[in-house]
């Protein structure tokens, strides 16, 4: 059994073996959209390939779709050139239900995949060709949120991005520096239009995407790299939208429990692979059952009727409102608390941290307690529903093979959002005060003491990778396991970097209660343990 147009030919065999397979002509689906693409996503992750890859094979099956996706891939191209093709574009999805259910399926929407890479003629002519065509309506991505910056953690322009804004768009380097000039074609191709989707797990997410696009237009403008009219172009919305989005599914890394069971089940070539820039990516996906997809019904060319496939559609102050729910309060920090104090504790799972009676009831807290009453009922989706479902089901699920090391990445990137979006709310609220605050500040310094690169046993760990990690662990570099530790001169000048917590610690009266929790927090062996005690 070989993950392959060849090797699906004998579809009994797949089907005896448990596995769901495309039930759609793919070489007619792959044909029609190669003549008139619709959707083309950048980000070939296991997020896209569980989850938006999926519903369109579920509409590819039941006849509501006939045409498949591209994927272009503009970071890692061996994602594309050793995963993707080698296998021609199929990928196994693996549903890890928290019933113990485990479902597998072929997905095979996928139909056609490049490299965004403008070295490689072949690929970037044929993306320039998509970009070209009448037929797209939607230009998708899941590049993570530091993939829409055009600058450092230093607030300098990244090396590609400024050669991109000084040279134009004939060869770009950088990721939205291709991005860009790709849309160029579109607009010197008649102006045509088309929506441009984030769908990455961040805040505003659409915004970030056009402030991006919108810079290196108007640089390119300025200094005659392109034709007038091309921000114009951008910046006109029955021409180009950046819709708001919210997207929810957990999709860990695969795992190797995951892998044993296909390989028992006889499915061949398994291995993942390790690109040169650190990607771990294999033919399989493991994910959770529960997913959200939130979209700003905003498509200057029409879309595809996509709610048939559980995607909805409304406004953007309901995207914004659904964001906020789940980012700032009823998922994202909650993880962010459990990926901190797991690291700390030596947890390997998050699931099994919702055994640990003080995590499981900081996170109640922080949800329930801290977050709730500043969320904004979105109507679409209920908070304390979904908080509910976060706590009680999706979390502690055992089959997810999910660690507090992959949630912990880019953390400092995180709390401006997933914390300080609720501190400013409390601030601007009549009826509630800031400084009653008590495990938000709690969670700031644990992320201090995590930044030891120290556990609560005394062993060193490897922090998770951060752009920041250069510029916050100098600040903490000096602290030690130790009673009695003056540790505010060390990180006073970190509690006040908005640009981490979202605010300034000392305005709004946190940095106090920060520092003494810290203090706590790196008295010795065991001192985490011991605070979450006291104070959880």
């Amino acid at each position: 059994m070989k993950l392959t147009t060849r090797g699906l030919a004998d579809t009994k065999l797949w089907e005896e073996a448990g596995y769901a397979i495309p039930r759609f002509d793919r070489d007619k689906v792959t044909a029609a959209t190669k003549e008139n693409p619709f959707w083309i996503h950048f980000g070939s992750g296991n997020i896209f390939r569980a989850y938006q890859a999926n519903v369109v094979q579920n509409l590819l099956n039941e006849g509501v779709l006939g045409r498949g996706l591209v994927v272009a891939e503009g970071f890692d191209y061996e994602i594309i050139e050793k995963m993707n093709r080698p296998h021609d574009d199929y990928s196994i999805l693996v549903t890890l239900k928290a019933n113990g259910e485990v479902e597998k399926k072929v997905v095979g929407s996928v139909v056609e995949s490049l490299t965004a890479d403008s070295e490689n003629e072949t690929d970037f002519s044929r993306l320039r060709e998509i970009f070209a065509k009448d037929s797209l309506q939607m230009v998708t991505f899941t590049i993570t949120e530091k993939g829409y910056s055009l600058v450092n953690g230093k607030g300098e322009l990244l090396l590609d991005v400024e050669a991109d804004l000084r040279n134009g768009p004939d060869k770009p380097k950088s990721y939205i520096g291709k991005v860009a000039s790709l849309l160029y074609t579109r607009f010197q191709s008649g102006e045509k239009p088309l929506a441009m989707i984030s769908m990455d797990n961040c805040s505003h997410n659409g915004d970030k995407l056009y402030n991006a696009i919108n810079t290196f237009a108007k640089r390119w403008e300025e200094n005659g790299k392109v034709a007038v009219g091309f921000v114009t172009y951008i910046n006109s919305v029955d021409k180009v939208s950046f819709p708001w989005t919210m997207i929810d599914k957990i999709t860990p890394r695969p795992d190797t429990s995951v892998e044993e069971i296909l390989k028992k089940d006889g499915v061949e070539e398994l291995d993942p692979i390790i690109t040169s820039k650190n990607t771990y990516v294999a033919p399989f996906v493991n994910a959770e059952e529960c997913e959200y997809l939130v979209i700003e019904d905003a498509f200057p060319n029409g879309r595809p009727e996509l709610e048939k496939g559980g995607l909805v559609f409304t406004t953007r102050e309901t995207v914004d409102k659904v964001e906020k729910m789940k980012v700032c309060t009823c998922l994202n920090p909650l993880h962010t608390a459990l990926a901190v104090f797991g690291c700390l504790l030596g947890y390997q799972k998050i699931s099994d941290e919702m055994k640990d009676t003080e995590l499981k009831k900081l996170v109640e807290t922080i949800g329930y307690i801290e977050g709730l009453p500043v969320v904004i009922n979105p109507g679409v989706l209920d908070p304390k529903e979904f908080i509910d479902t976060v706590l009680n089901t999706r979390v502690p699920n055992p089959f997810m093979p999910d660690t507090p090391q992959r949630i912990a990445t880019d953390t400092s990137q995180k709390l401006a959002i997933r914390f300080g979006e609720t501190i400013k709310a409390y601030q601007a609220s009549a009826n509630l005060d800031v400084k009653e605050l008590k495990l938000i500040p709690l969670i700031f310094a644990g992320w201090l003491r995590y930044l030891m690169a120290i556990d609560d046993a005394g062993n060193t760990y490897e922090l998770s990778p951060d752009p920041l990690l250069d510029t916050v662990c100098p600040y903490v570099a000096g602290l030690r396991l130790e009673q009695e530790q003056e540790v505010e001169t060390a990180v006073a000048p970190l509690l006040r970097m908005k640009q981490i917590f979202g605010v300034d610690l000392y305005e709004v009266g946190l940095s106090n209660k920060v520092c003494n929790y810290l203090k706590e927090l790196t008295k010795g062996v065991g001192a985490v343990r011991d605070t979450l005690k006291k104070y959880v």
